[in-house]
């Protein structure tokens, strides 16, 4: 397989080429388009259980698309649901990579994706189910804005909503950000301290802040029964 992703980072697109028999597995209405002599399958991959904690659990769908080239091979569009960057990582064999919720995007079939209990983590269930990939070939996750991958190395704290992917050798735990009596009454903010030695991937925006932004312009119904 190869792949290019285009107009990064802000509506970044995932095209990939595949030659006869290559396949990538994608999540349900991620395709965009797709040309050439693909086969398009949807299944929950790996069964009803792994299906249900993946969209339930892990908020990705409960199907997935598989996309096979035949004999002709073609290519297929691939493209989240938010304005992003999408990162392309490397799966070797014997290695895992954590994702937030909703950040997998594609891979190829020899990746593995399943929901990880993390424990409750701090006084908030926030991060509380994860994605976990393992296996070996490509994987594709993407974020809501630009990505920067961070080295920690010791101890590194973010705000919860800007981490979208880390190595398993680093530790998290959540806590708040301050010690004000608005903190303690409506928990903000929550920050994720990260400790250990490995990579860290960070989205430059935060979809809740743009939940928050636009919750006071949602329509409402009116008082007068009319």
């Amino acid at each position: 397989m190869e792949y290019t992703i285009e107009s990064r980072p802000s509506y970044s697109l995932l095209e990939a080429t595949l030659g006869n028999g290559e396949t990538i597995v994608a999540e349900s209405g991620a395709m965009t388009w797709m040309s050439g002599d693909i086969r398009m399958t949807t299944s929950t991959r790996g069964g009803v259980i792994s299906g249900l904690g993946r969209s339930v659990l892990g908020g990705e769908s409960f199907f997935q698309n598989t996309f096979r080239a035949e004999e002709a091979g073609g290519m297929v569009g691939l493209a989240p649901g938010q304005p992003g960057d999408i990162v392309a990582h490397e799966m070797s064999r014997g290695t895992e990579l954590y994702l937030e919720k909703s950040a997998y995007l594609a891979s190829e079939e020899s990746v593995n994706i399943n929901t990880d209990f993390q424990g409750l983590s701090g006084l908030f269930n926030e991060g509380l189910f994860i994605l976990r990939a393992s296996g070996s070939g490509m994987l594709f996750f993407n974020a809501y804005g630009d990505i920067e991958e961070v080295e920690v190395d010791g101890a590194y704290r973010v705000d919860n909503g800007h981490a979208v992917a880390w190595e398993p050798t680093l530790d998290y735990q959540i806590i708040r950000g301050g010690r004000s009596i608005r903190s303690f009454l409506f928990s903000d903010q929550l920050i994720l301290r990260f400790t250990g030695h490995g990579k860290l991937w960070l989205q430059s925006r935060n979809p809740r802040s743009l939940a928050s932004w636009v919750f006071p312009f949602r329509p409402q119904a009116s008082s007068s029964g009319n």
